[in-house]
């Protein structure tokens, strides 16, 4: 099994809570925190060399997404570190690249969120879908296509799914670190 590899770069070390699941195979890679009871799953790479990356409490980091921040530029003079709040969910092989995940904001599978987006909490990107650079998803809307728009907005009950969502994976990454743990 691939352990995980926690890198340094640029003298800027990863910062992962105690509580949190790093799955084998994963890269992690210099400027990155991770908060408590997070999970980043299996063969995930988050790429904090040009700028920061942060992941708050709870939120999960599904199989195969990758995660990068962008550089300085002329019309972005600090960049764009991409920032997960409290309580994301973020599907399998996704991309995300300096971008803002705002607290209980849903990512779905095989997206891409590019530089300068905002995804507001207790809203949705469907999967497949790409959101271009600077697009802002309000809170409770579900945007899809490629580029995305917006669809409608969603009821309570999707809203509801999603937080039983990051409770289910902060259940199952504990899980997942005990079945490791076992093979030693």
């Amino acid at each position: 099994m691939t352990k995980p590899l926690i890198m340094p770069f640029n003298g800027k070390t990863p910062r992962i809570h105690e509580t949190a699941f790093i799955a084998p195979g994963c890269k992690i890679i210099g400027d990155v925190e991770i908060g408590p009871d997070s999970s980043i799953w299996y063969n995930c790479v988050i790429r904090a060399d040009v700028n920061f990356i942060r992941i708050g409490a709870r939120s999960n980091i599904q199989d195969g997404t990758v995660i990068h921040c962008d550089s300085a530029t002329p019309a972005t003079p600090n960049g764009n570190p991409t920032i997960i709040g409290d309580d994301v969910l973020v599907g399998h092989m996704v991309m995300l690249h300096g971008a803002t995940l705002e607290d209980r904001a849903f990512v779905g599978l095989s997206t891409t969120v590019m530089d300068g987006c905002v995804i507001e909490g207790d809203a949705m990107l469907a999967a497949g879908a790409t959101l271009t650079p600077n697009k802002r998803i309000p809170s409770g809307q579900l945007w899809a296509g490629s580029p995305a728009k917006y669809m409608r907005d969603l009821p309570e009950q999707a809203i509801a799914g999603m937080r039983m969502g990051v409770a289910h994976y902060v259940e199952n990454a504990k899980a997942h670190k005990t079945a490791i743990d076992d093979l030693g």
